[in-house]
């Protein structure tokens, strides 16, 4: 990854943990590993654990940028959350959120957050 879309997409994930401190969440993690699995925010919203995958982009022409997290990537989270919740034997409800930010050239931004926007298979 590149210093630029290294820096963009912090960018987007501190644009994501203000968003989220505004709607009263509680922040747990940024940028959370296991092995070589990442999740870019968990946060609390009441008694439920939110994983949170952020998405930034500096227009939609190729997609909106929700698209860009596809099945692989749902499993892969998927993956981190289940290590996450059993290193801090976590007894709560899980749901897997996605923040989808586009950022115009003029500084303009349009954040879409996406609730249950995927839920893991039970087999």
């Amino acid at each position: 990854m590149t210093d630029y879309n290294q820096q963009f997409g912090n960018k987007g994930e501190n644009i994501a943990l203000n968003f989220l401190k505004e709607l009263g969440y509680s922040i747990l993690e940024k940028n959370w590993r296991h092995s070589n699995l990442e999740i870019d925010i968990i946060a609390k919203d009441k008694n439920t654990i939110v994983i949170v995958e952020v998405k930034i982009r500096n227009t939609d022409m190729y997609g909106d940028p929700e698209d860009f997290v596809n099945r692989n990537k749902q499993k892969l989270l998927i993956r981190a959350a289940n290590a996450y919740i059993i290193r801090n034997n976590i007894n709560a409800d899980v749901r897997f959120d996605i923040i989808a930010i586009i950022e115009t050239k003029d500084g303009g931004l349009s954040i879409k957050h996406l609730v249950d926007a995927f839920y893991p298979d039970v087999n």
